[in-house]
């Protein structure tokens, strides 16, 4: 019984993630989608949710490498986690751009091209980054 209670809150708990990136992907999207006329459309709303859905799903909440702290000093222990830090970087450049857009949206501003154009470069950046750390952390098991 209380092993399927932990499961059934861990997949809650990557729901929840996966919500959450899909609403920041929903935000970029409309961000961008009003300044480039090209991209307002149904289909690439869908796309940066489920983009965003997917990144935070896998990026998030990845299984460390294991760590035994009477081996200091290895040169196993100097090595950087690259799922980790890959996580990391991505969840916080993802979550920055969306945090940005919202806010463009919110203020009702109209930023030049160049600044749109960075927001949707570091949220592709970003989920991908969260895409590959899931990808490498499942793979290591």
């Amino acid at each position: 019984m209380r092993l399927r209670v932990r499961q059934f809150a861990h997949v809650l708990e990557r729901s929840g993630l996966a919500l959450a990136g899909a609403a920041c992907g929903l935000f970029v999207g409309a961000h961008v989608g009003s300044s480039v006329p090209a991209l307002t459309t149904q289909g690439f709303l869908l796309l940066m949710m489920v983009s965003g859905a997917f990144g935070f799903y896998l990026g998030i909440d990845t299984p460390q490498i294991p760590f035994h702290p009477h081996e200091e000093g290895t040169p196993a222990e100097r090595k950087i986690d690259a799922a980790e830090f890959l996580s990391a970087v991505g969840t916080f450049l993802a979550t920055l751009t969306a945090f940005f857009a919202v806010g463009i949206i919110i203020l009702r501003e109209d930023p030049h091209i160049v600044w749109t154009s960075l927001i949707m470069a570091g949220w592709v950046i970003g989920v991908v980054m969260q895409i590959v750390a899931g990808t490498i952390a499942r793979l290591r098991r």
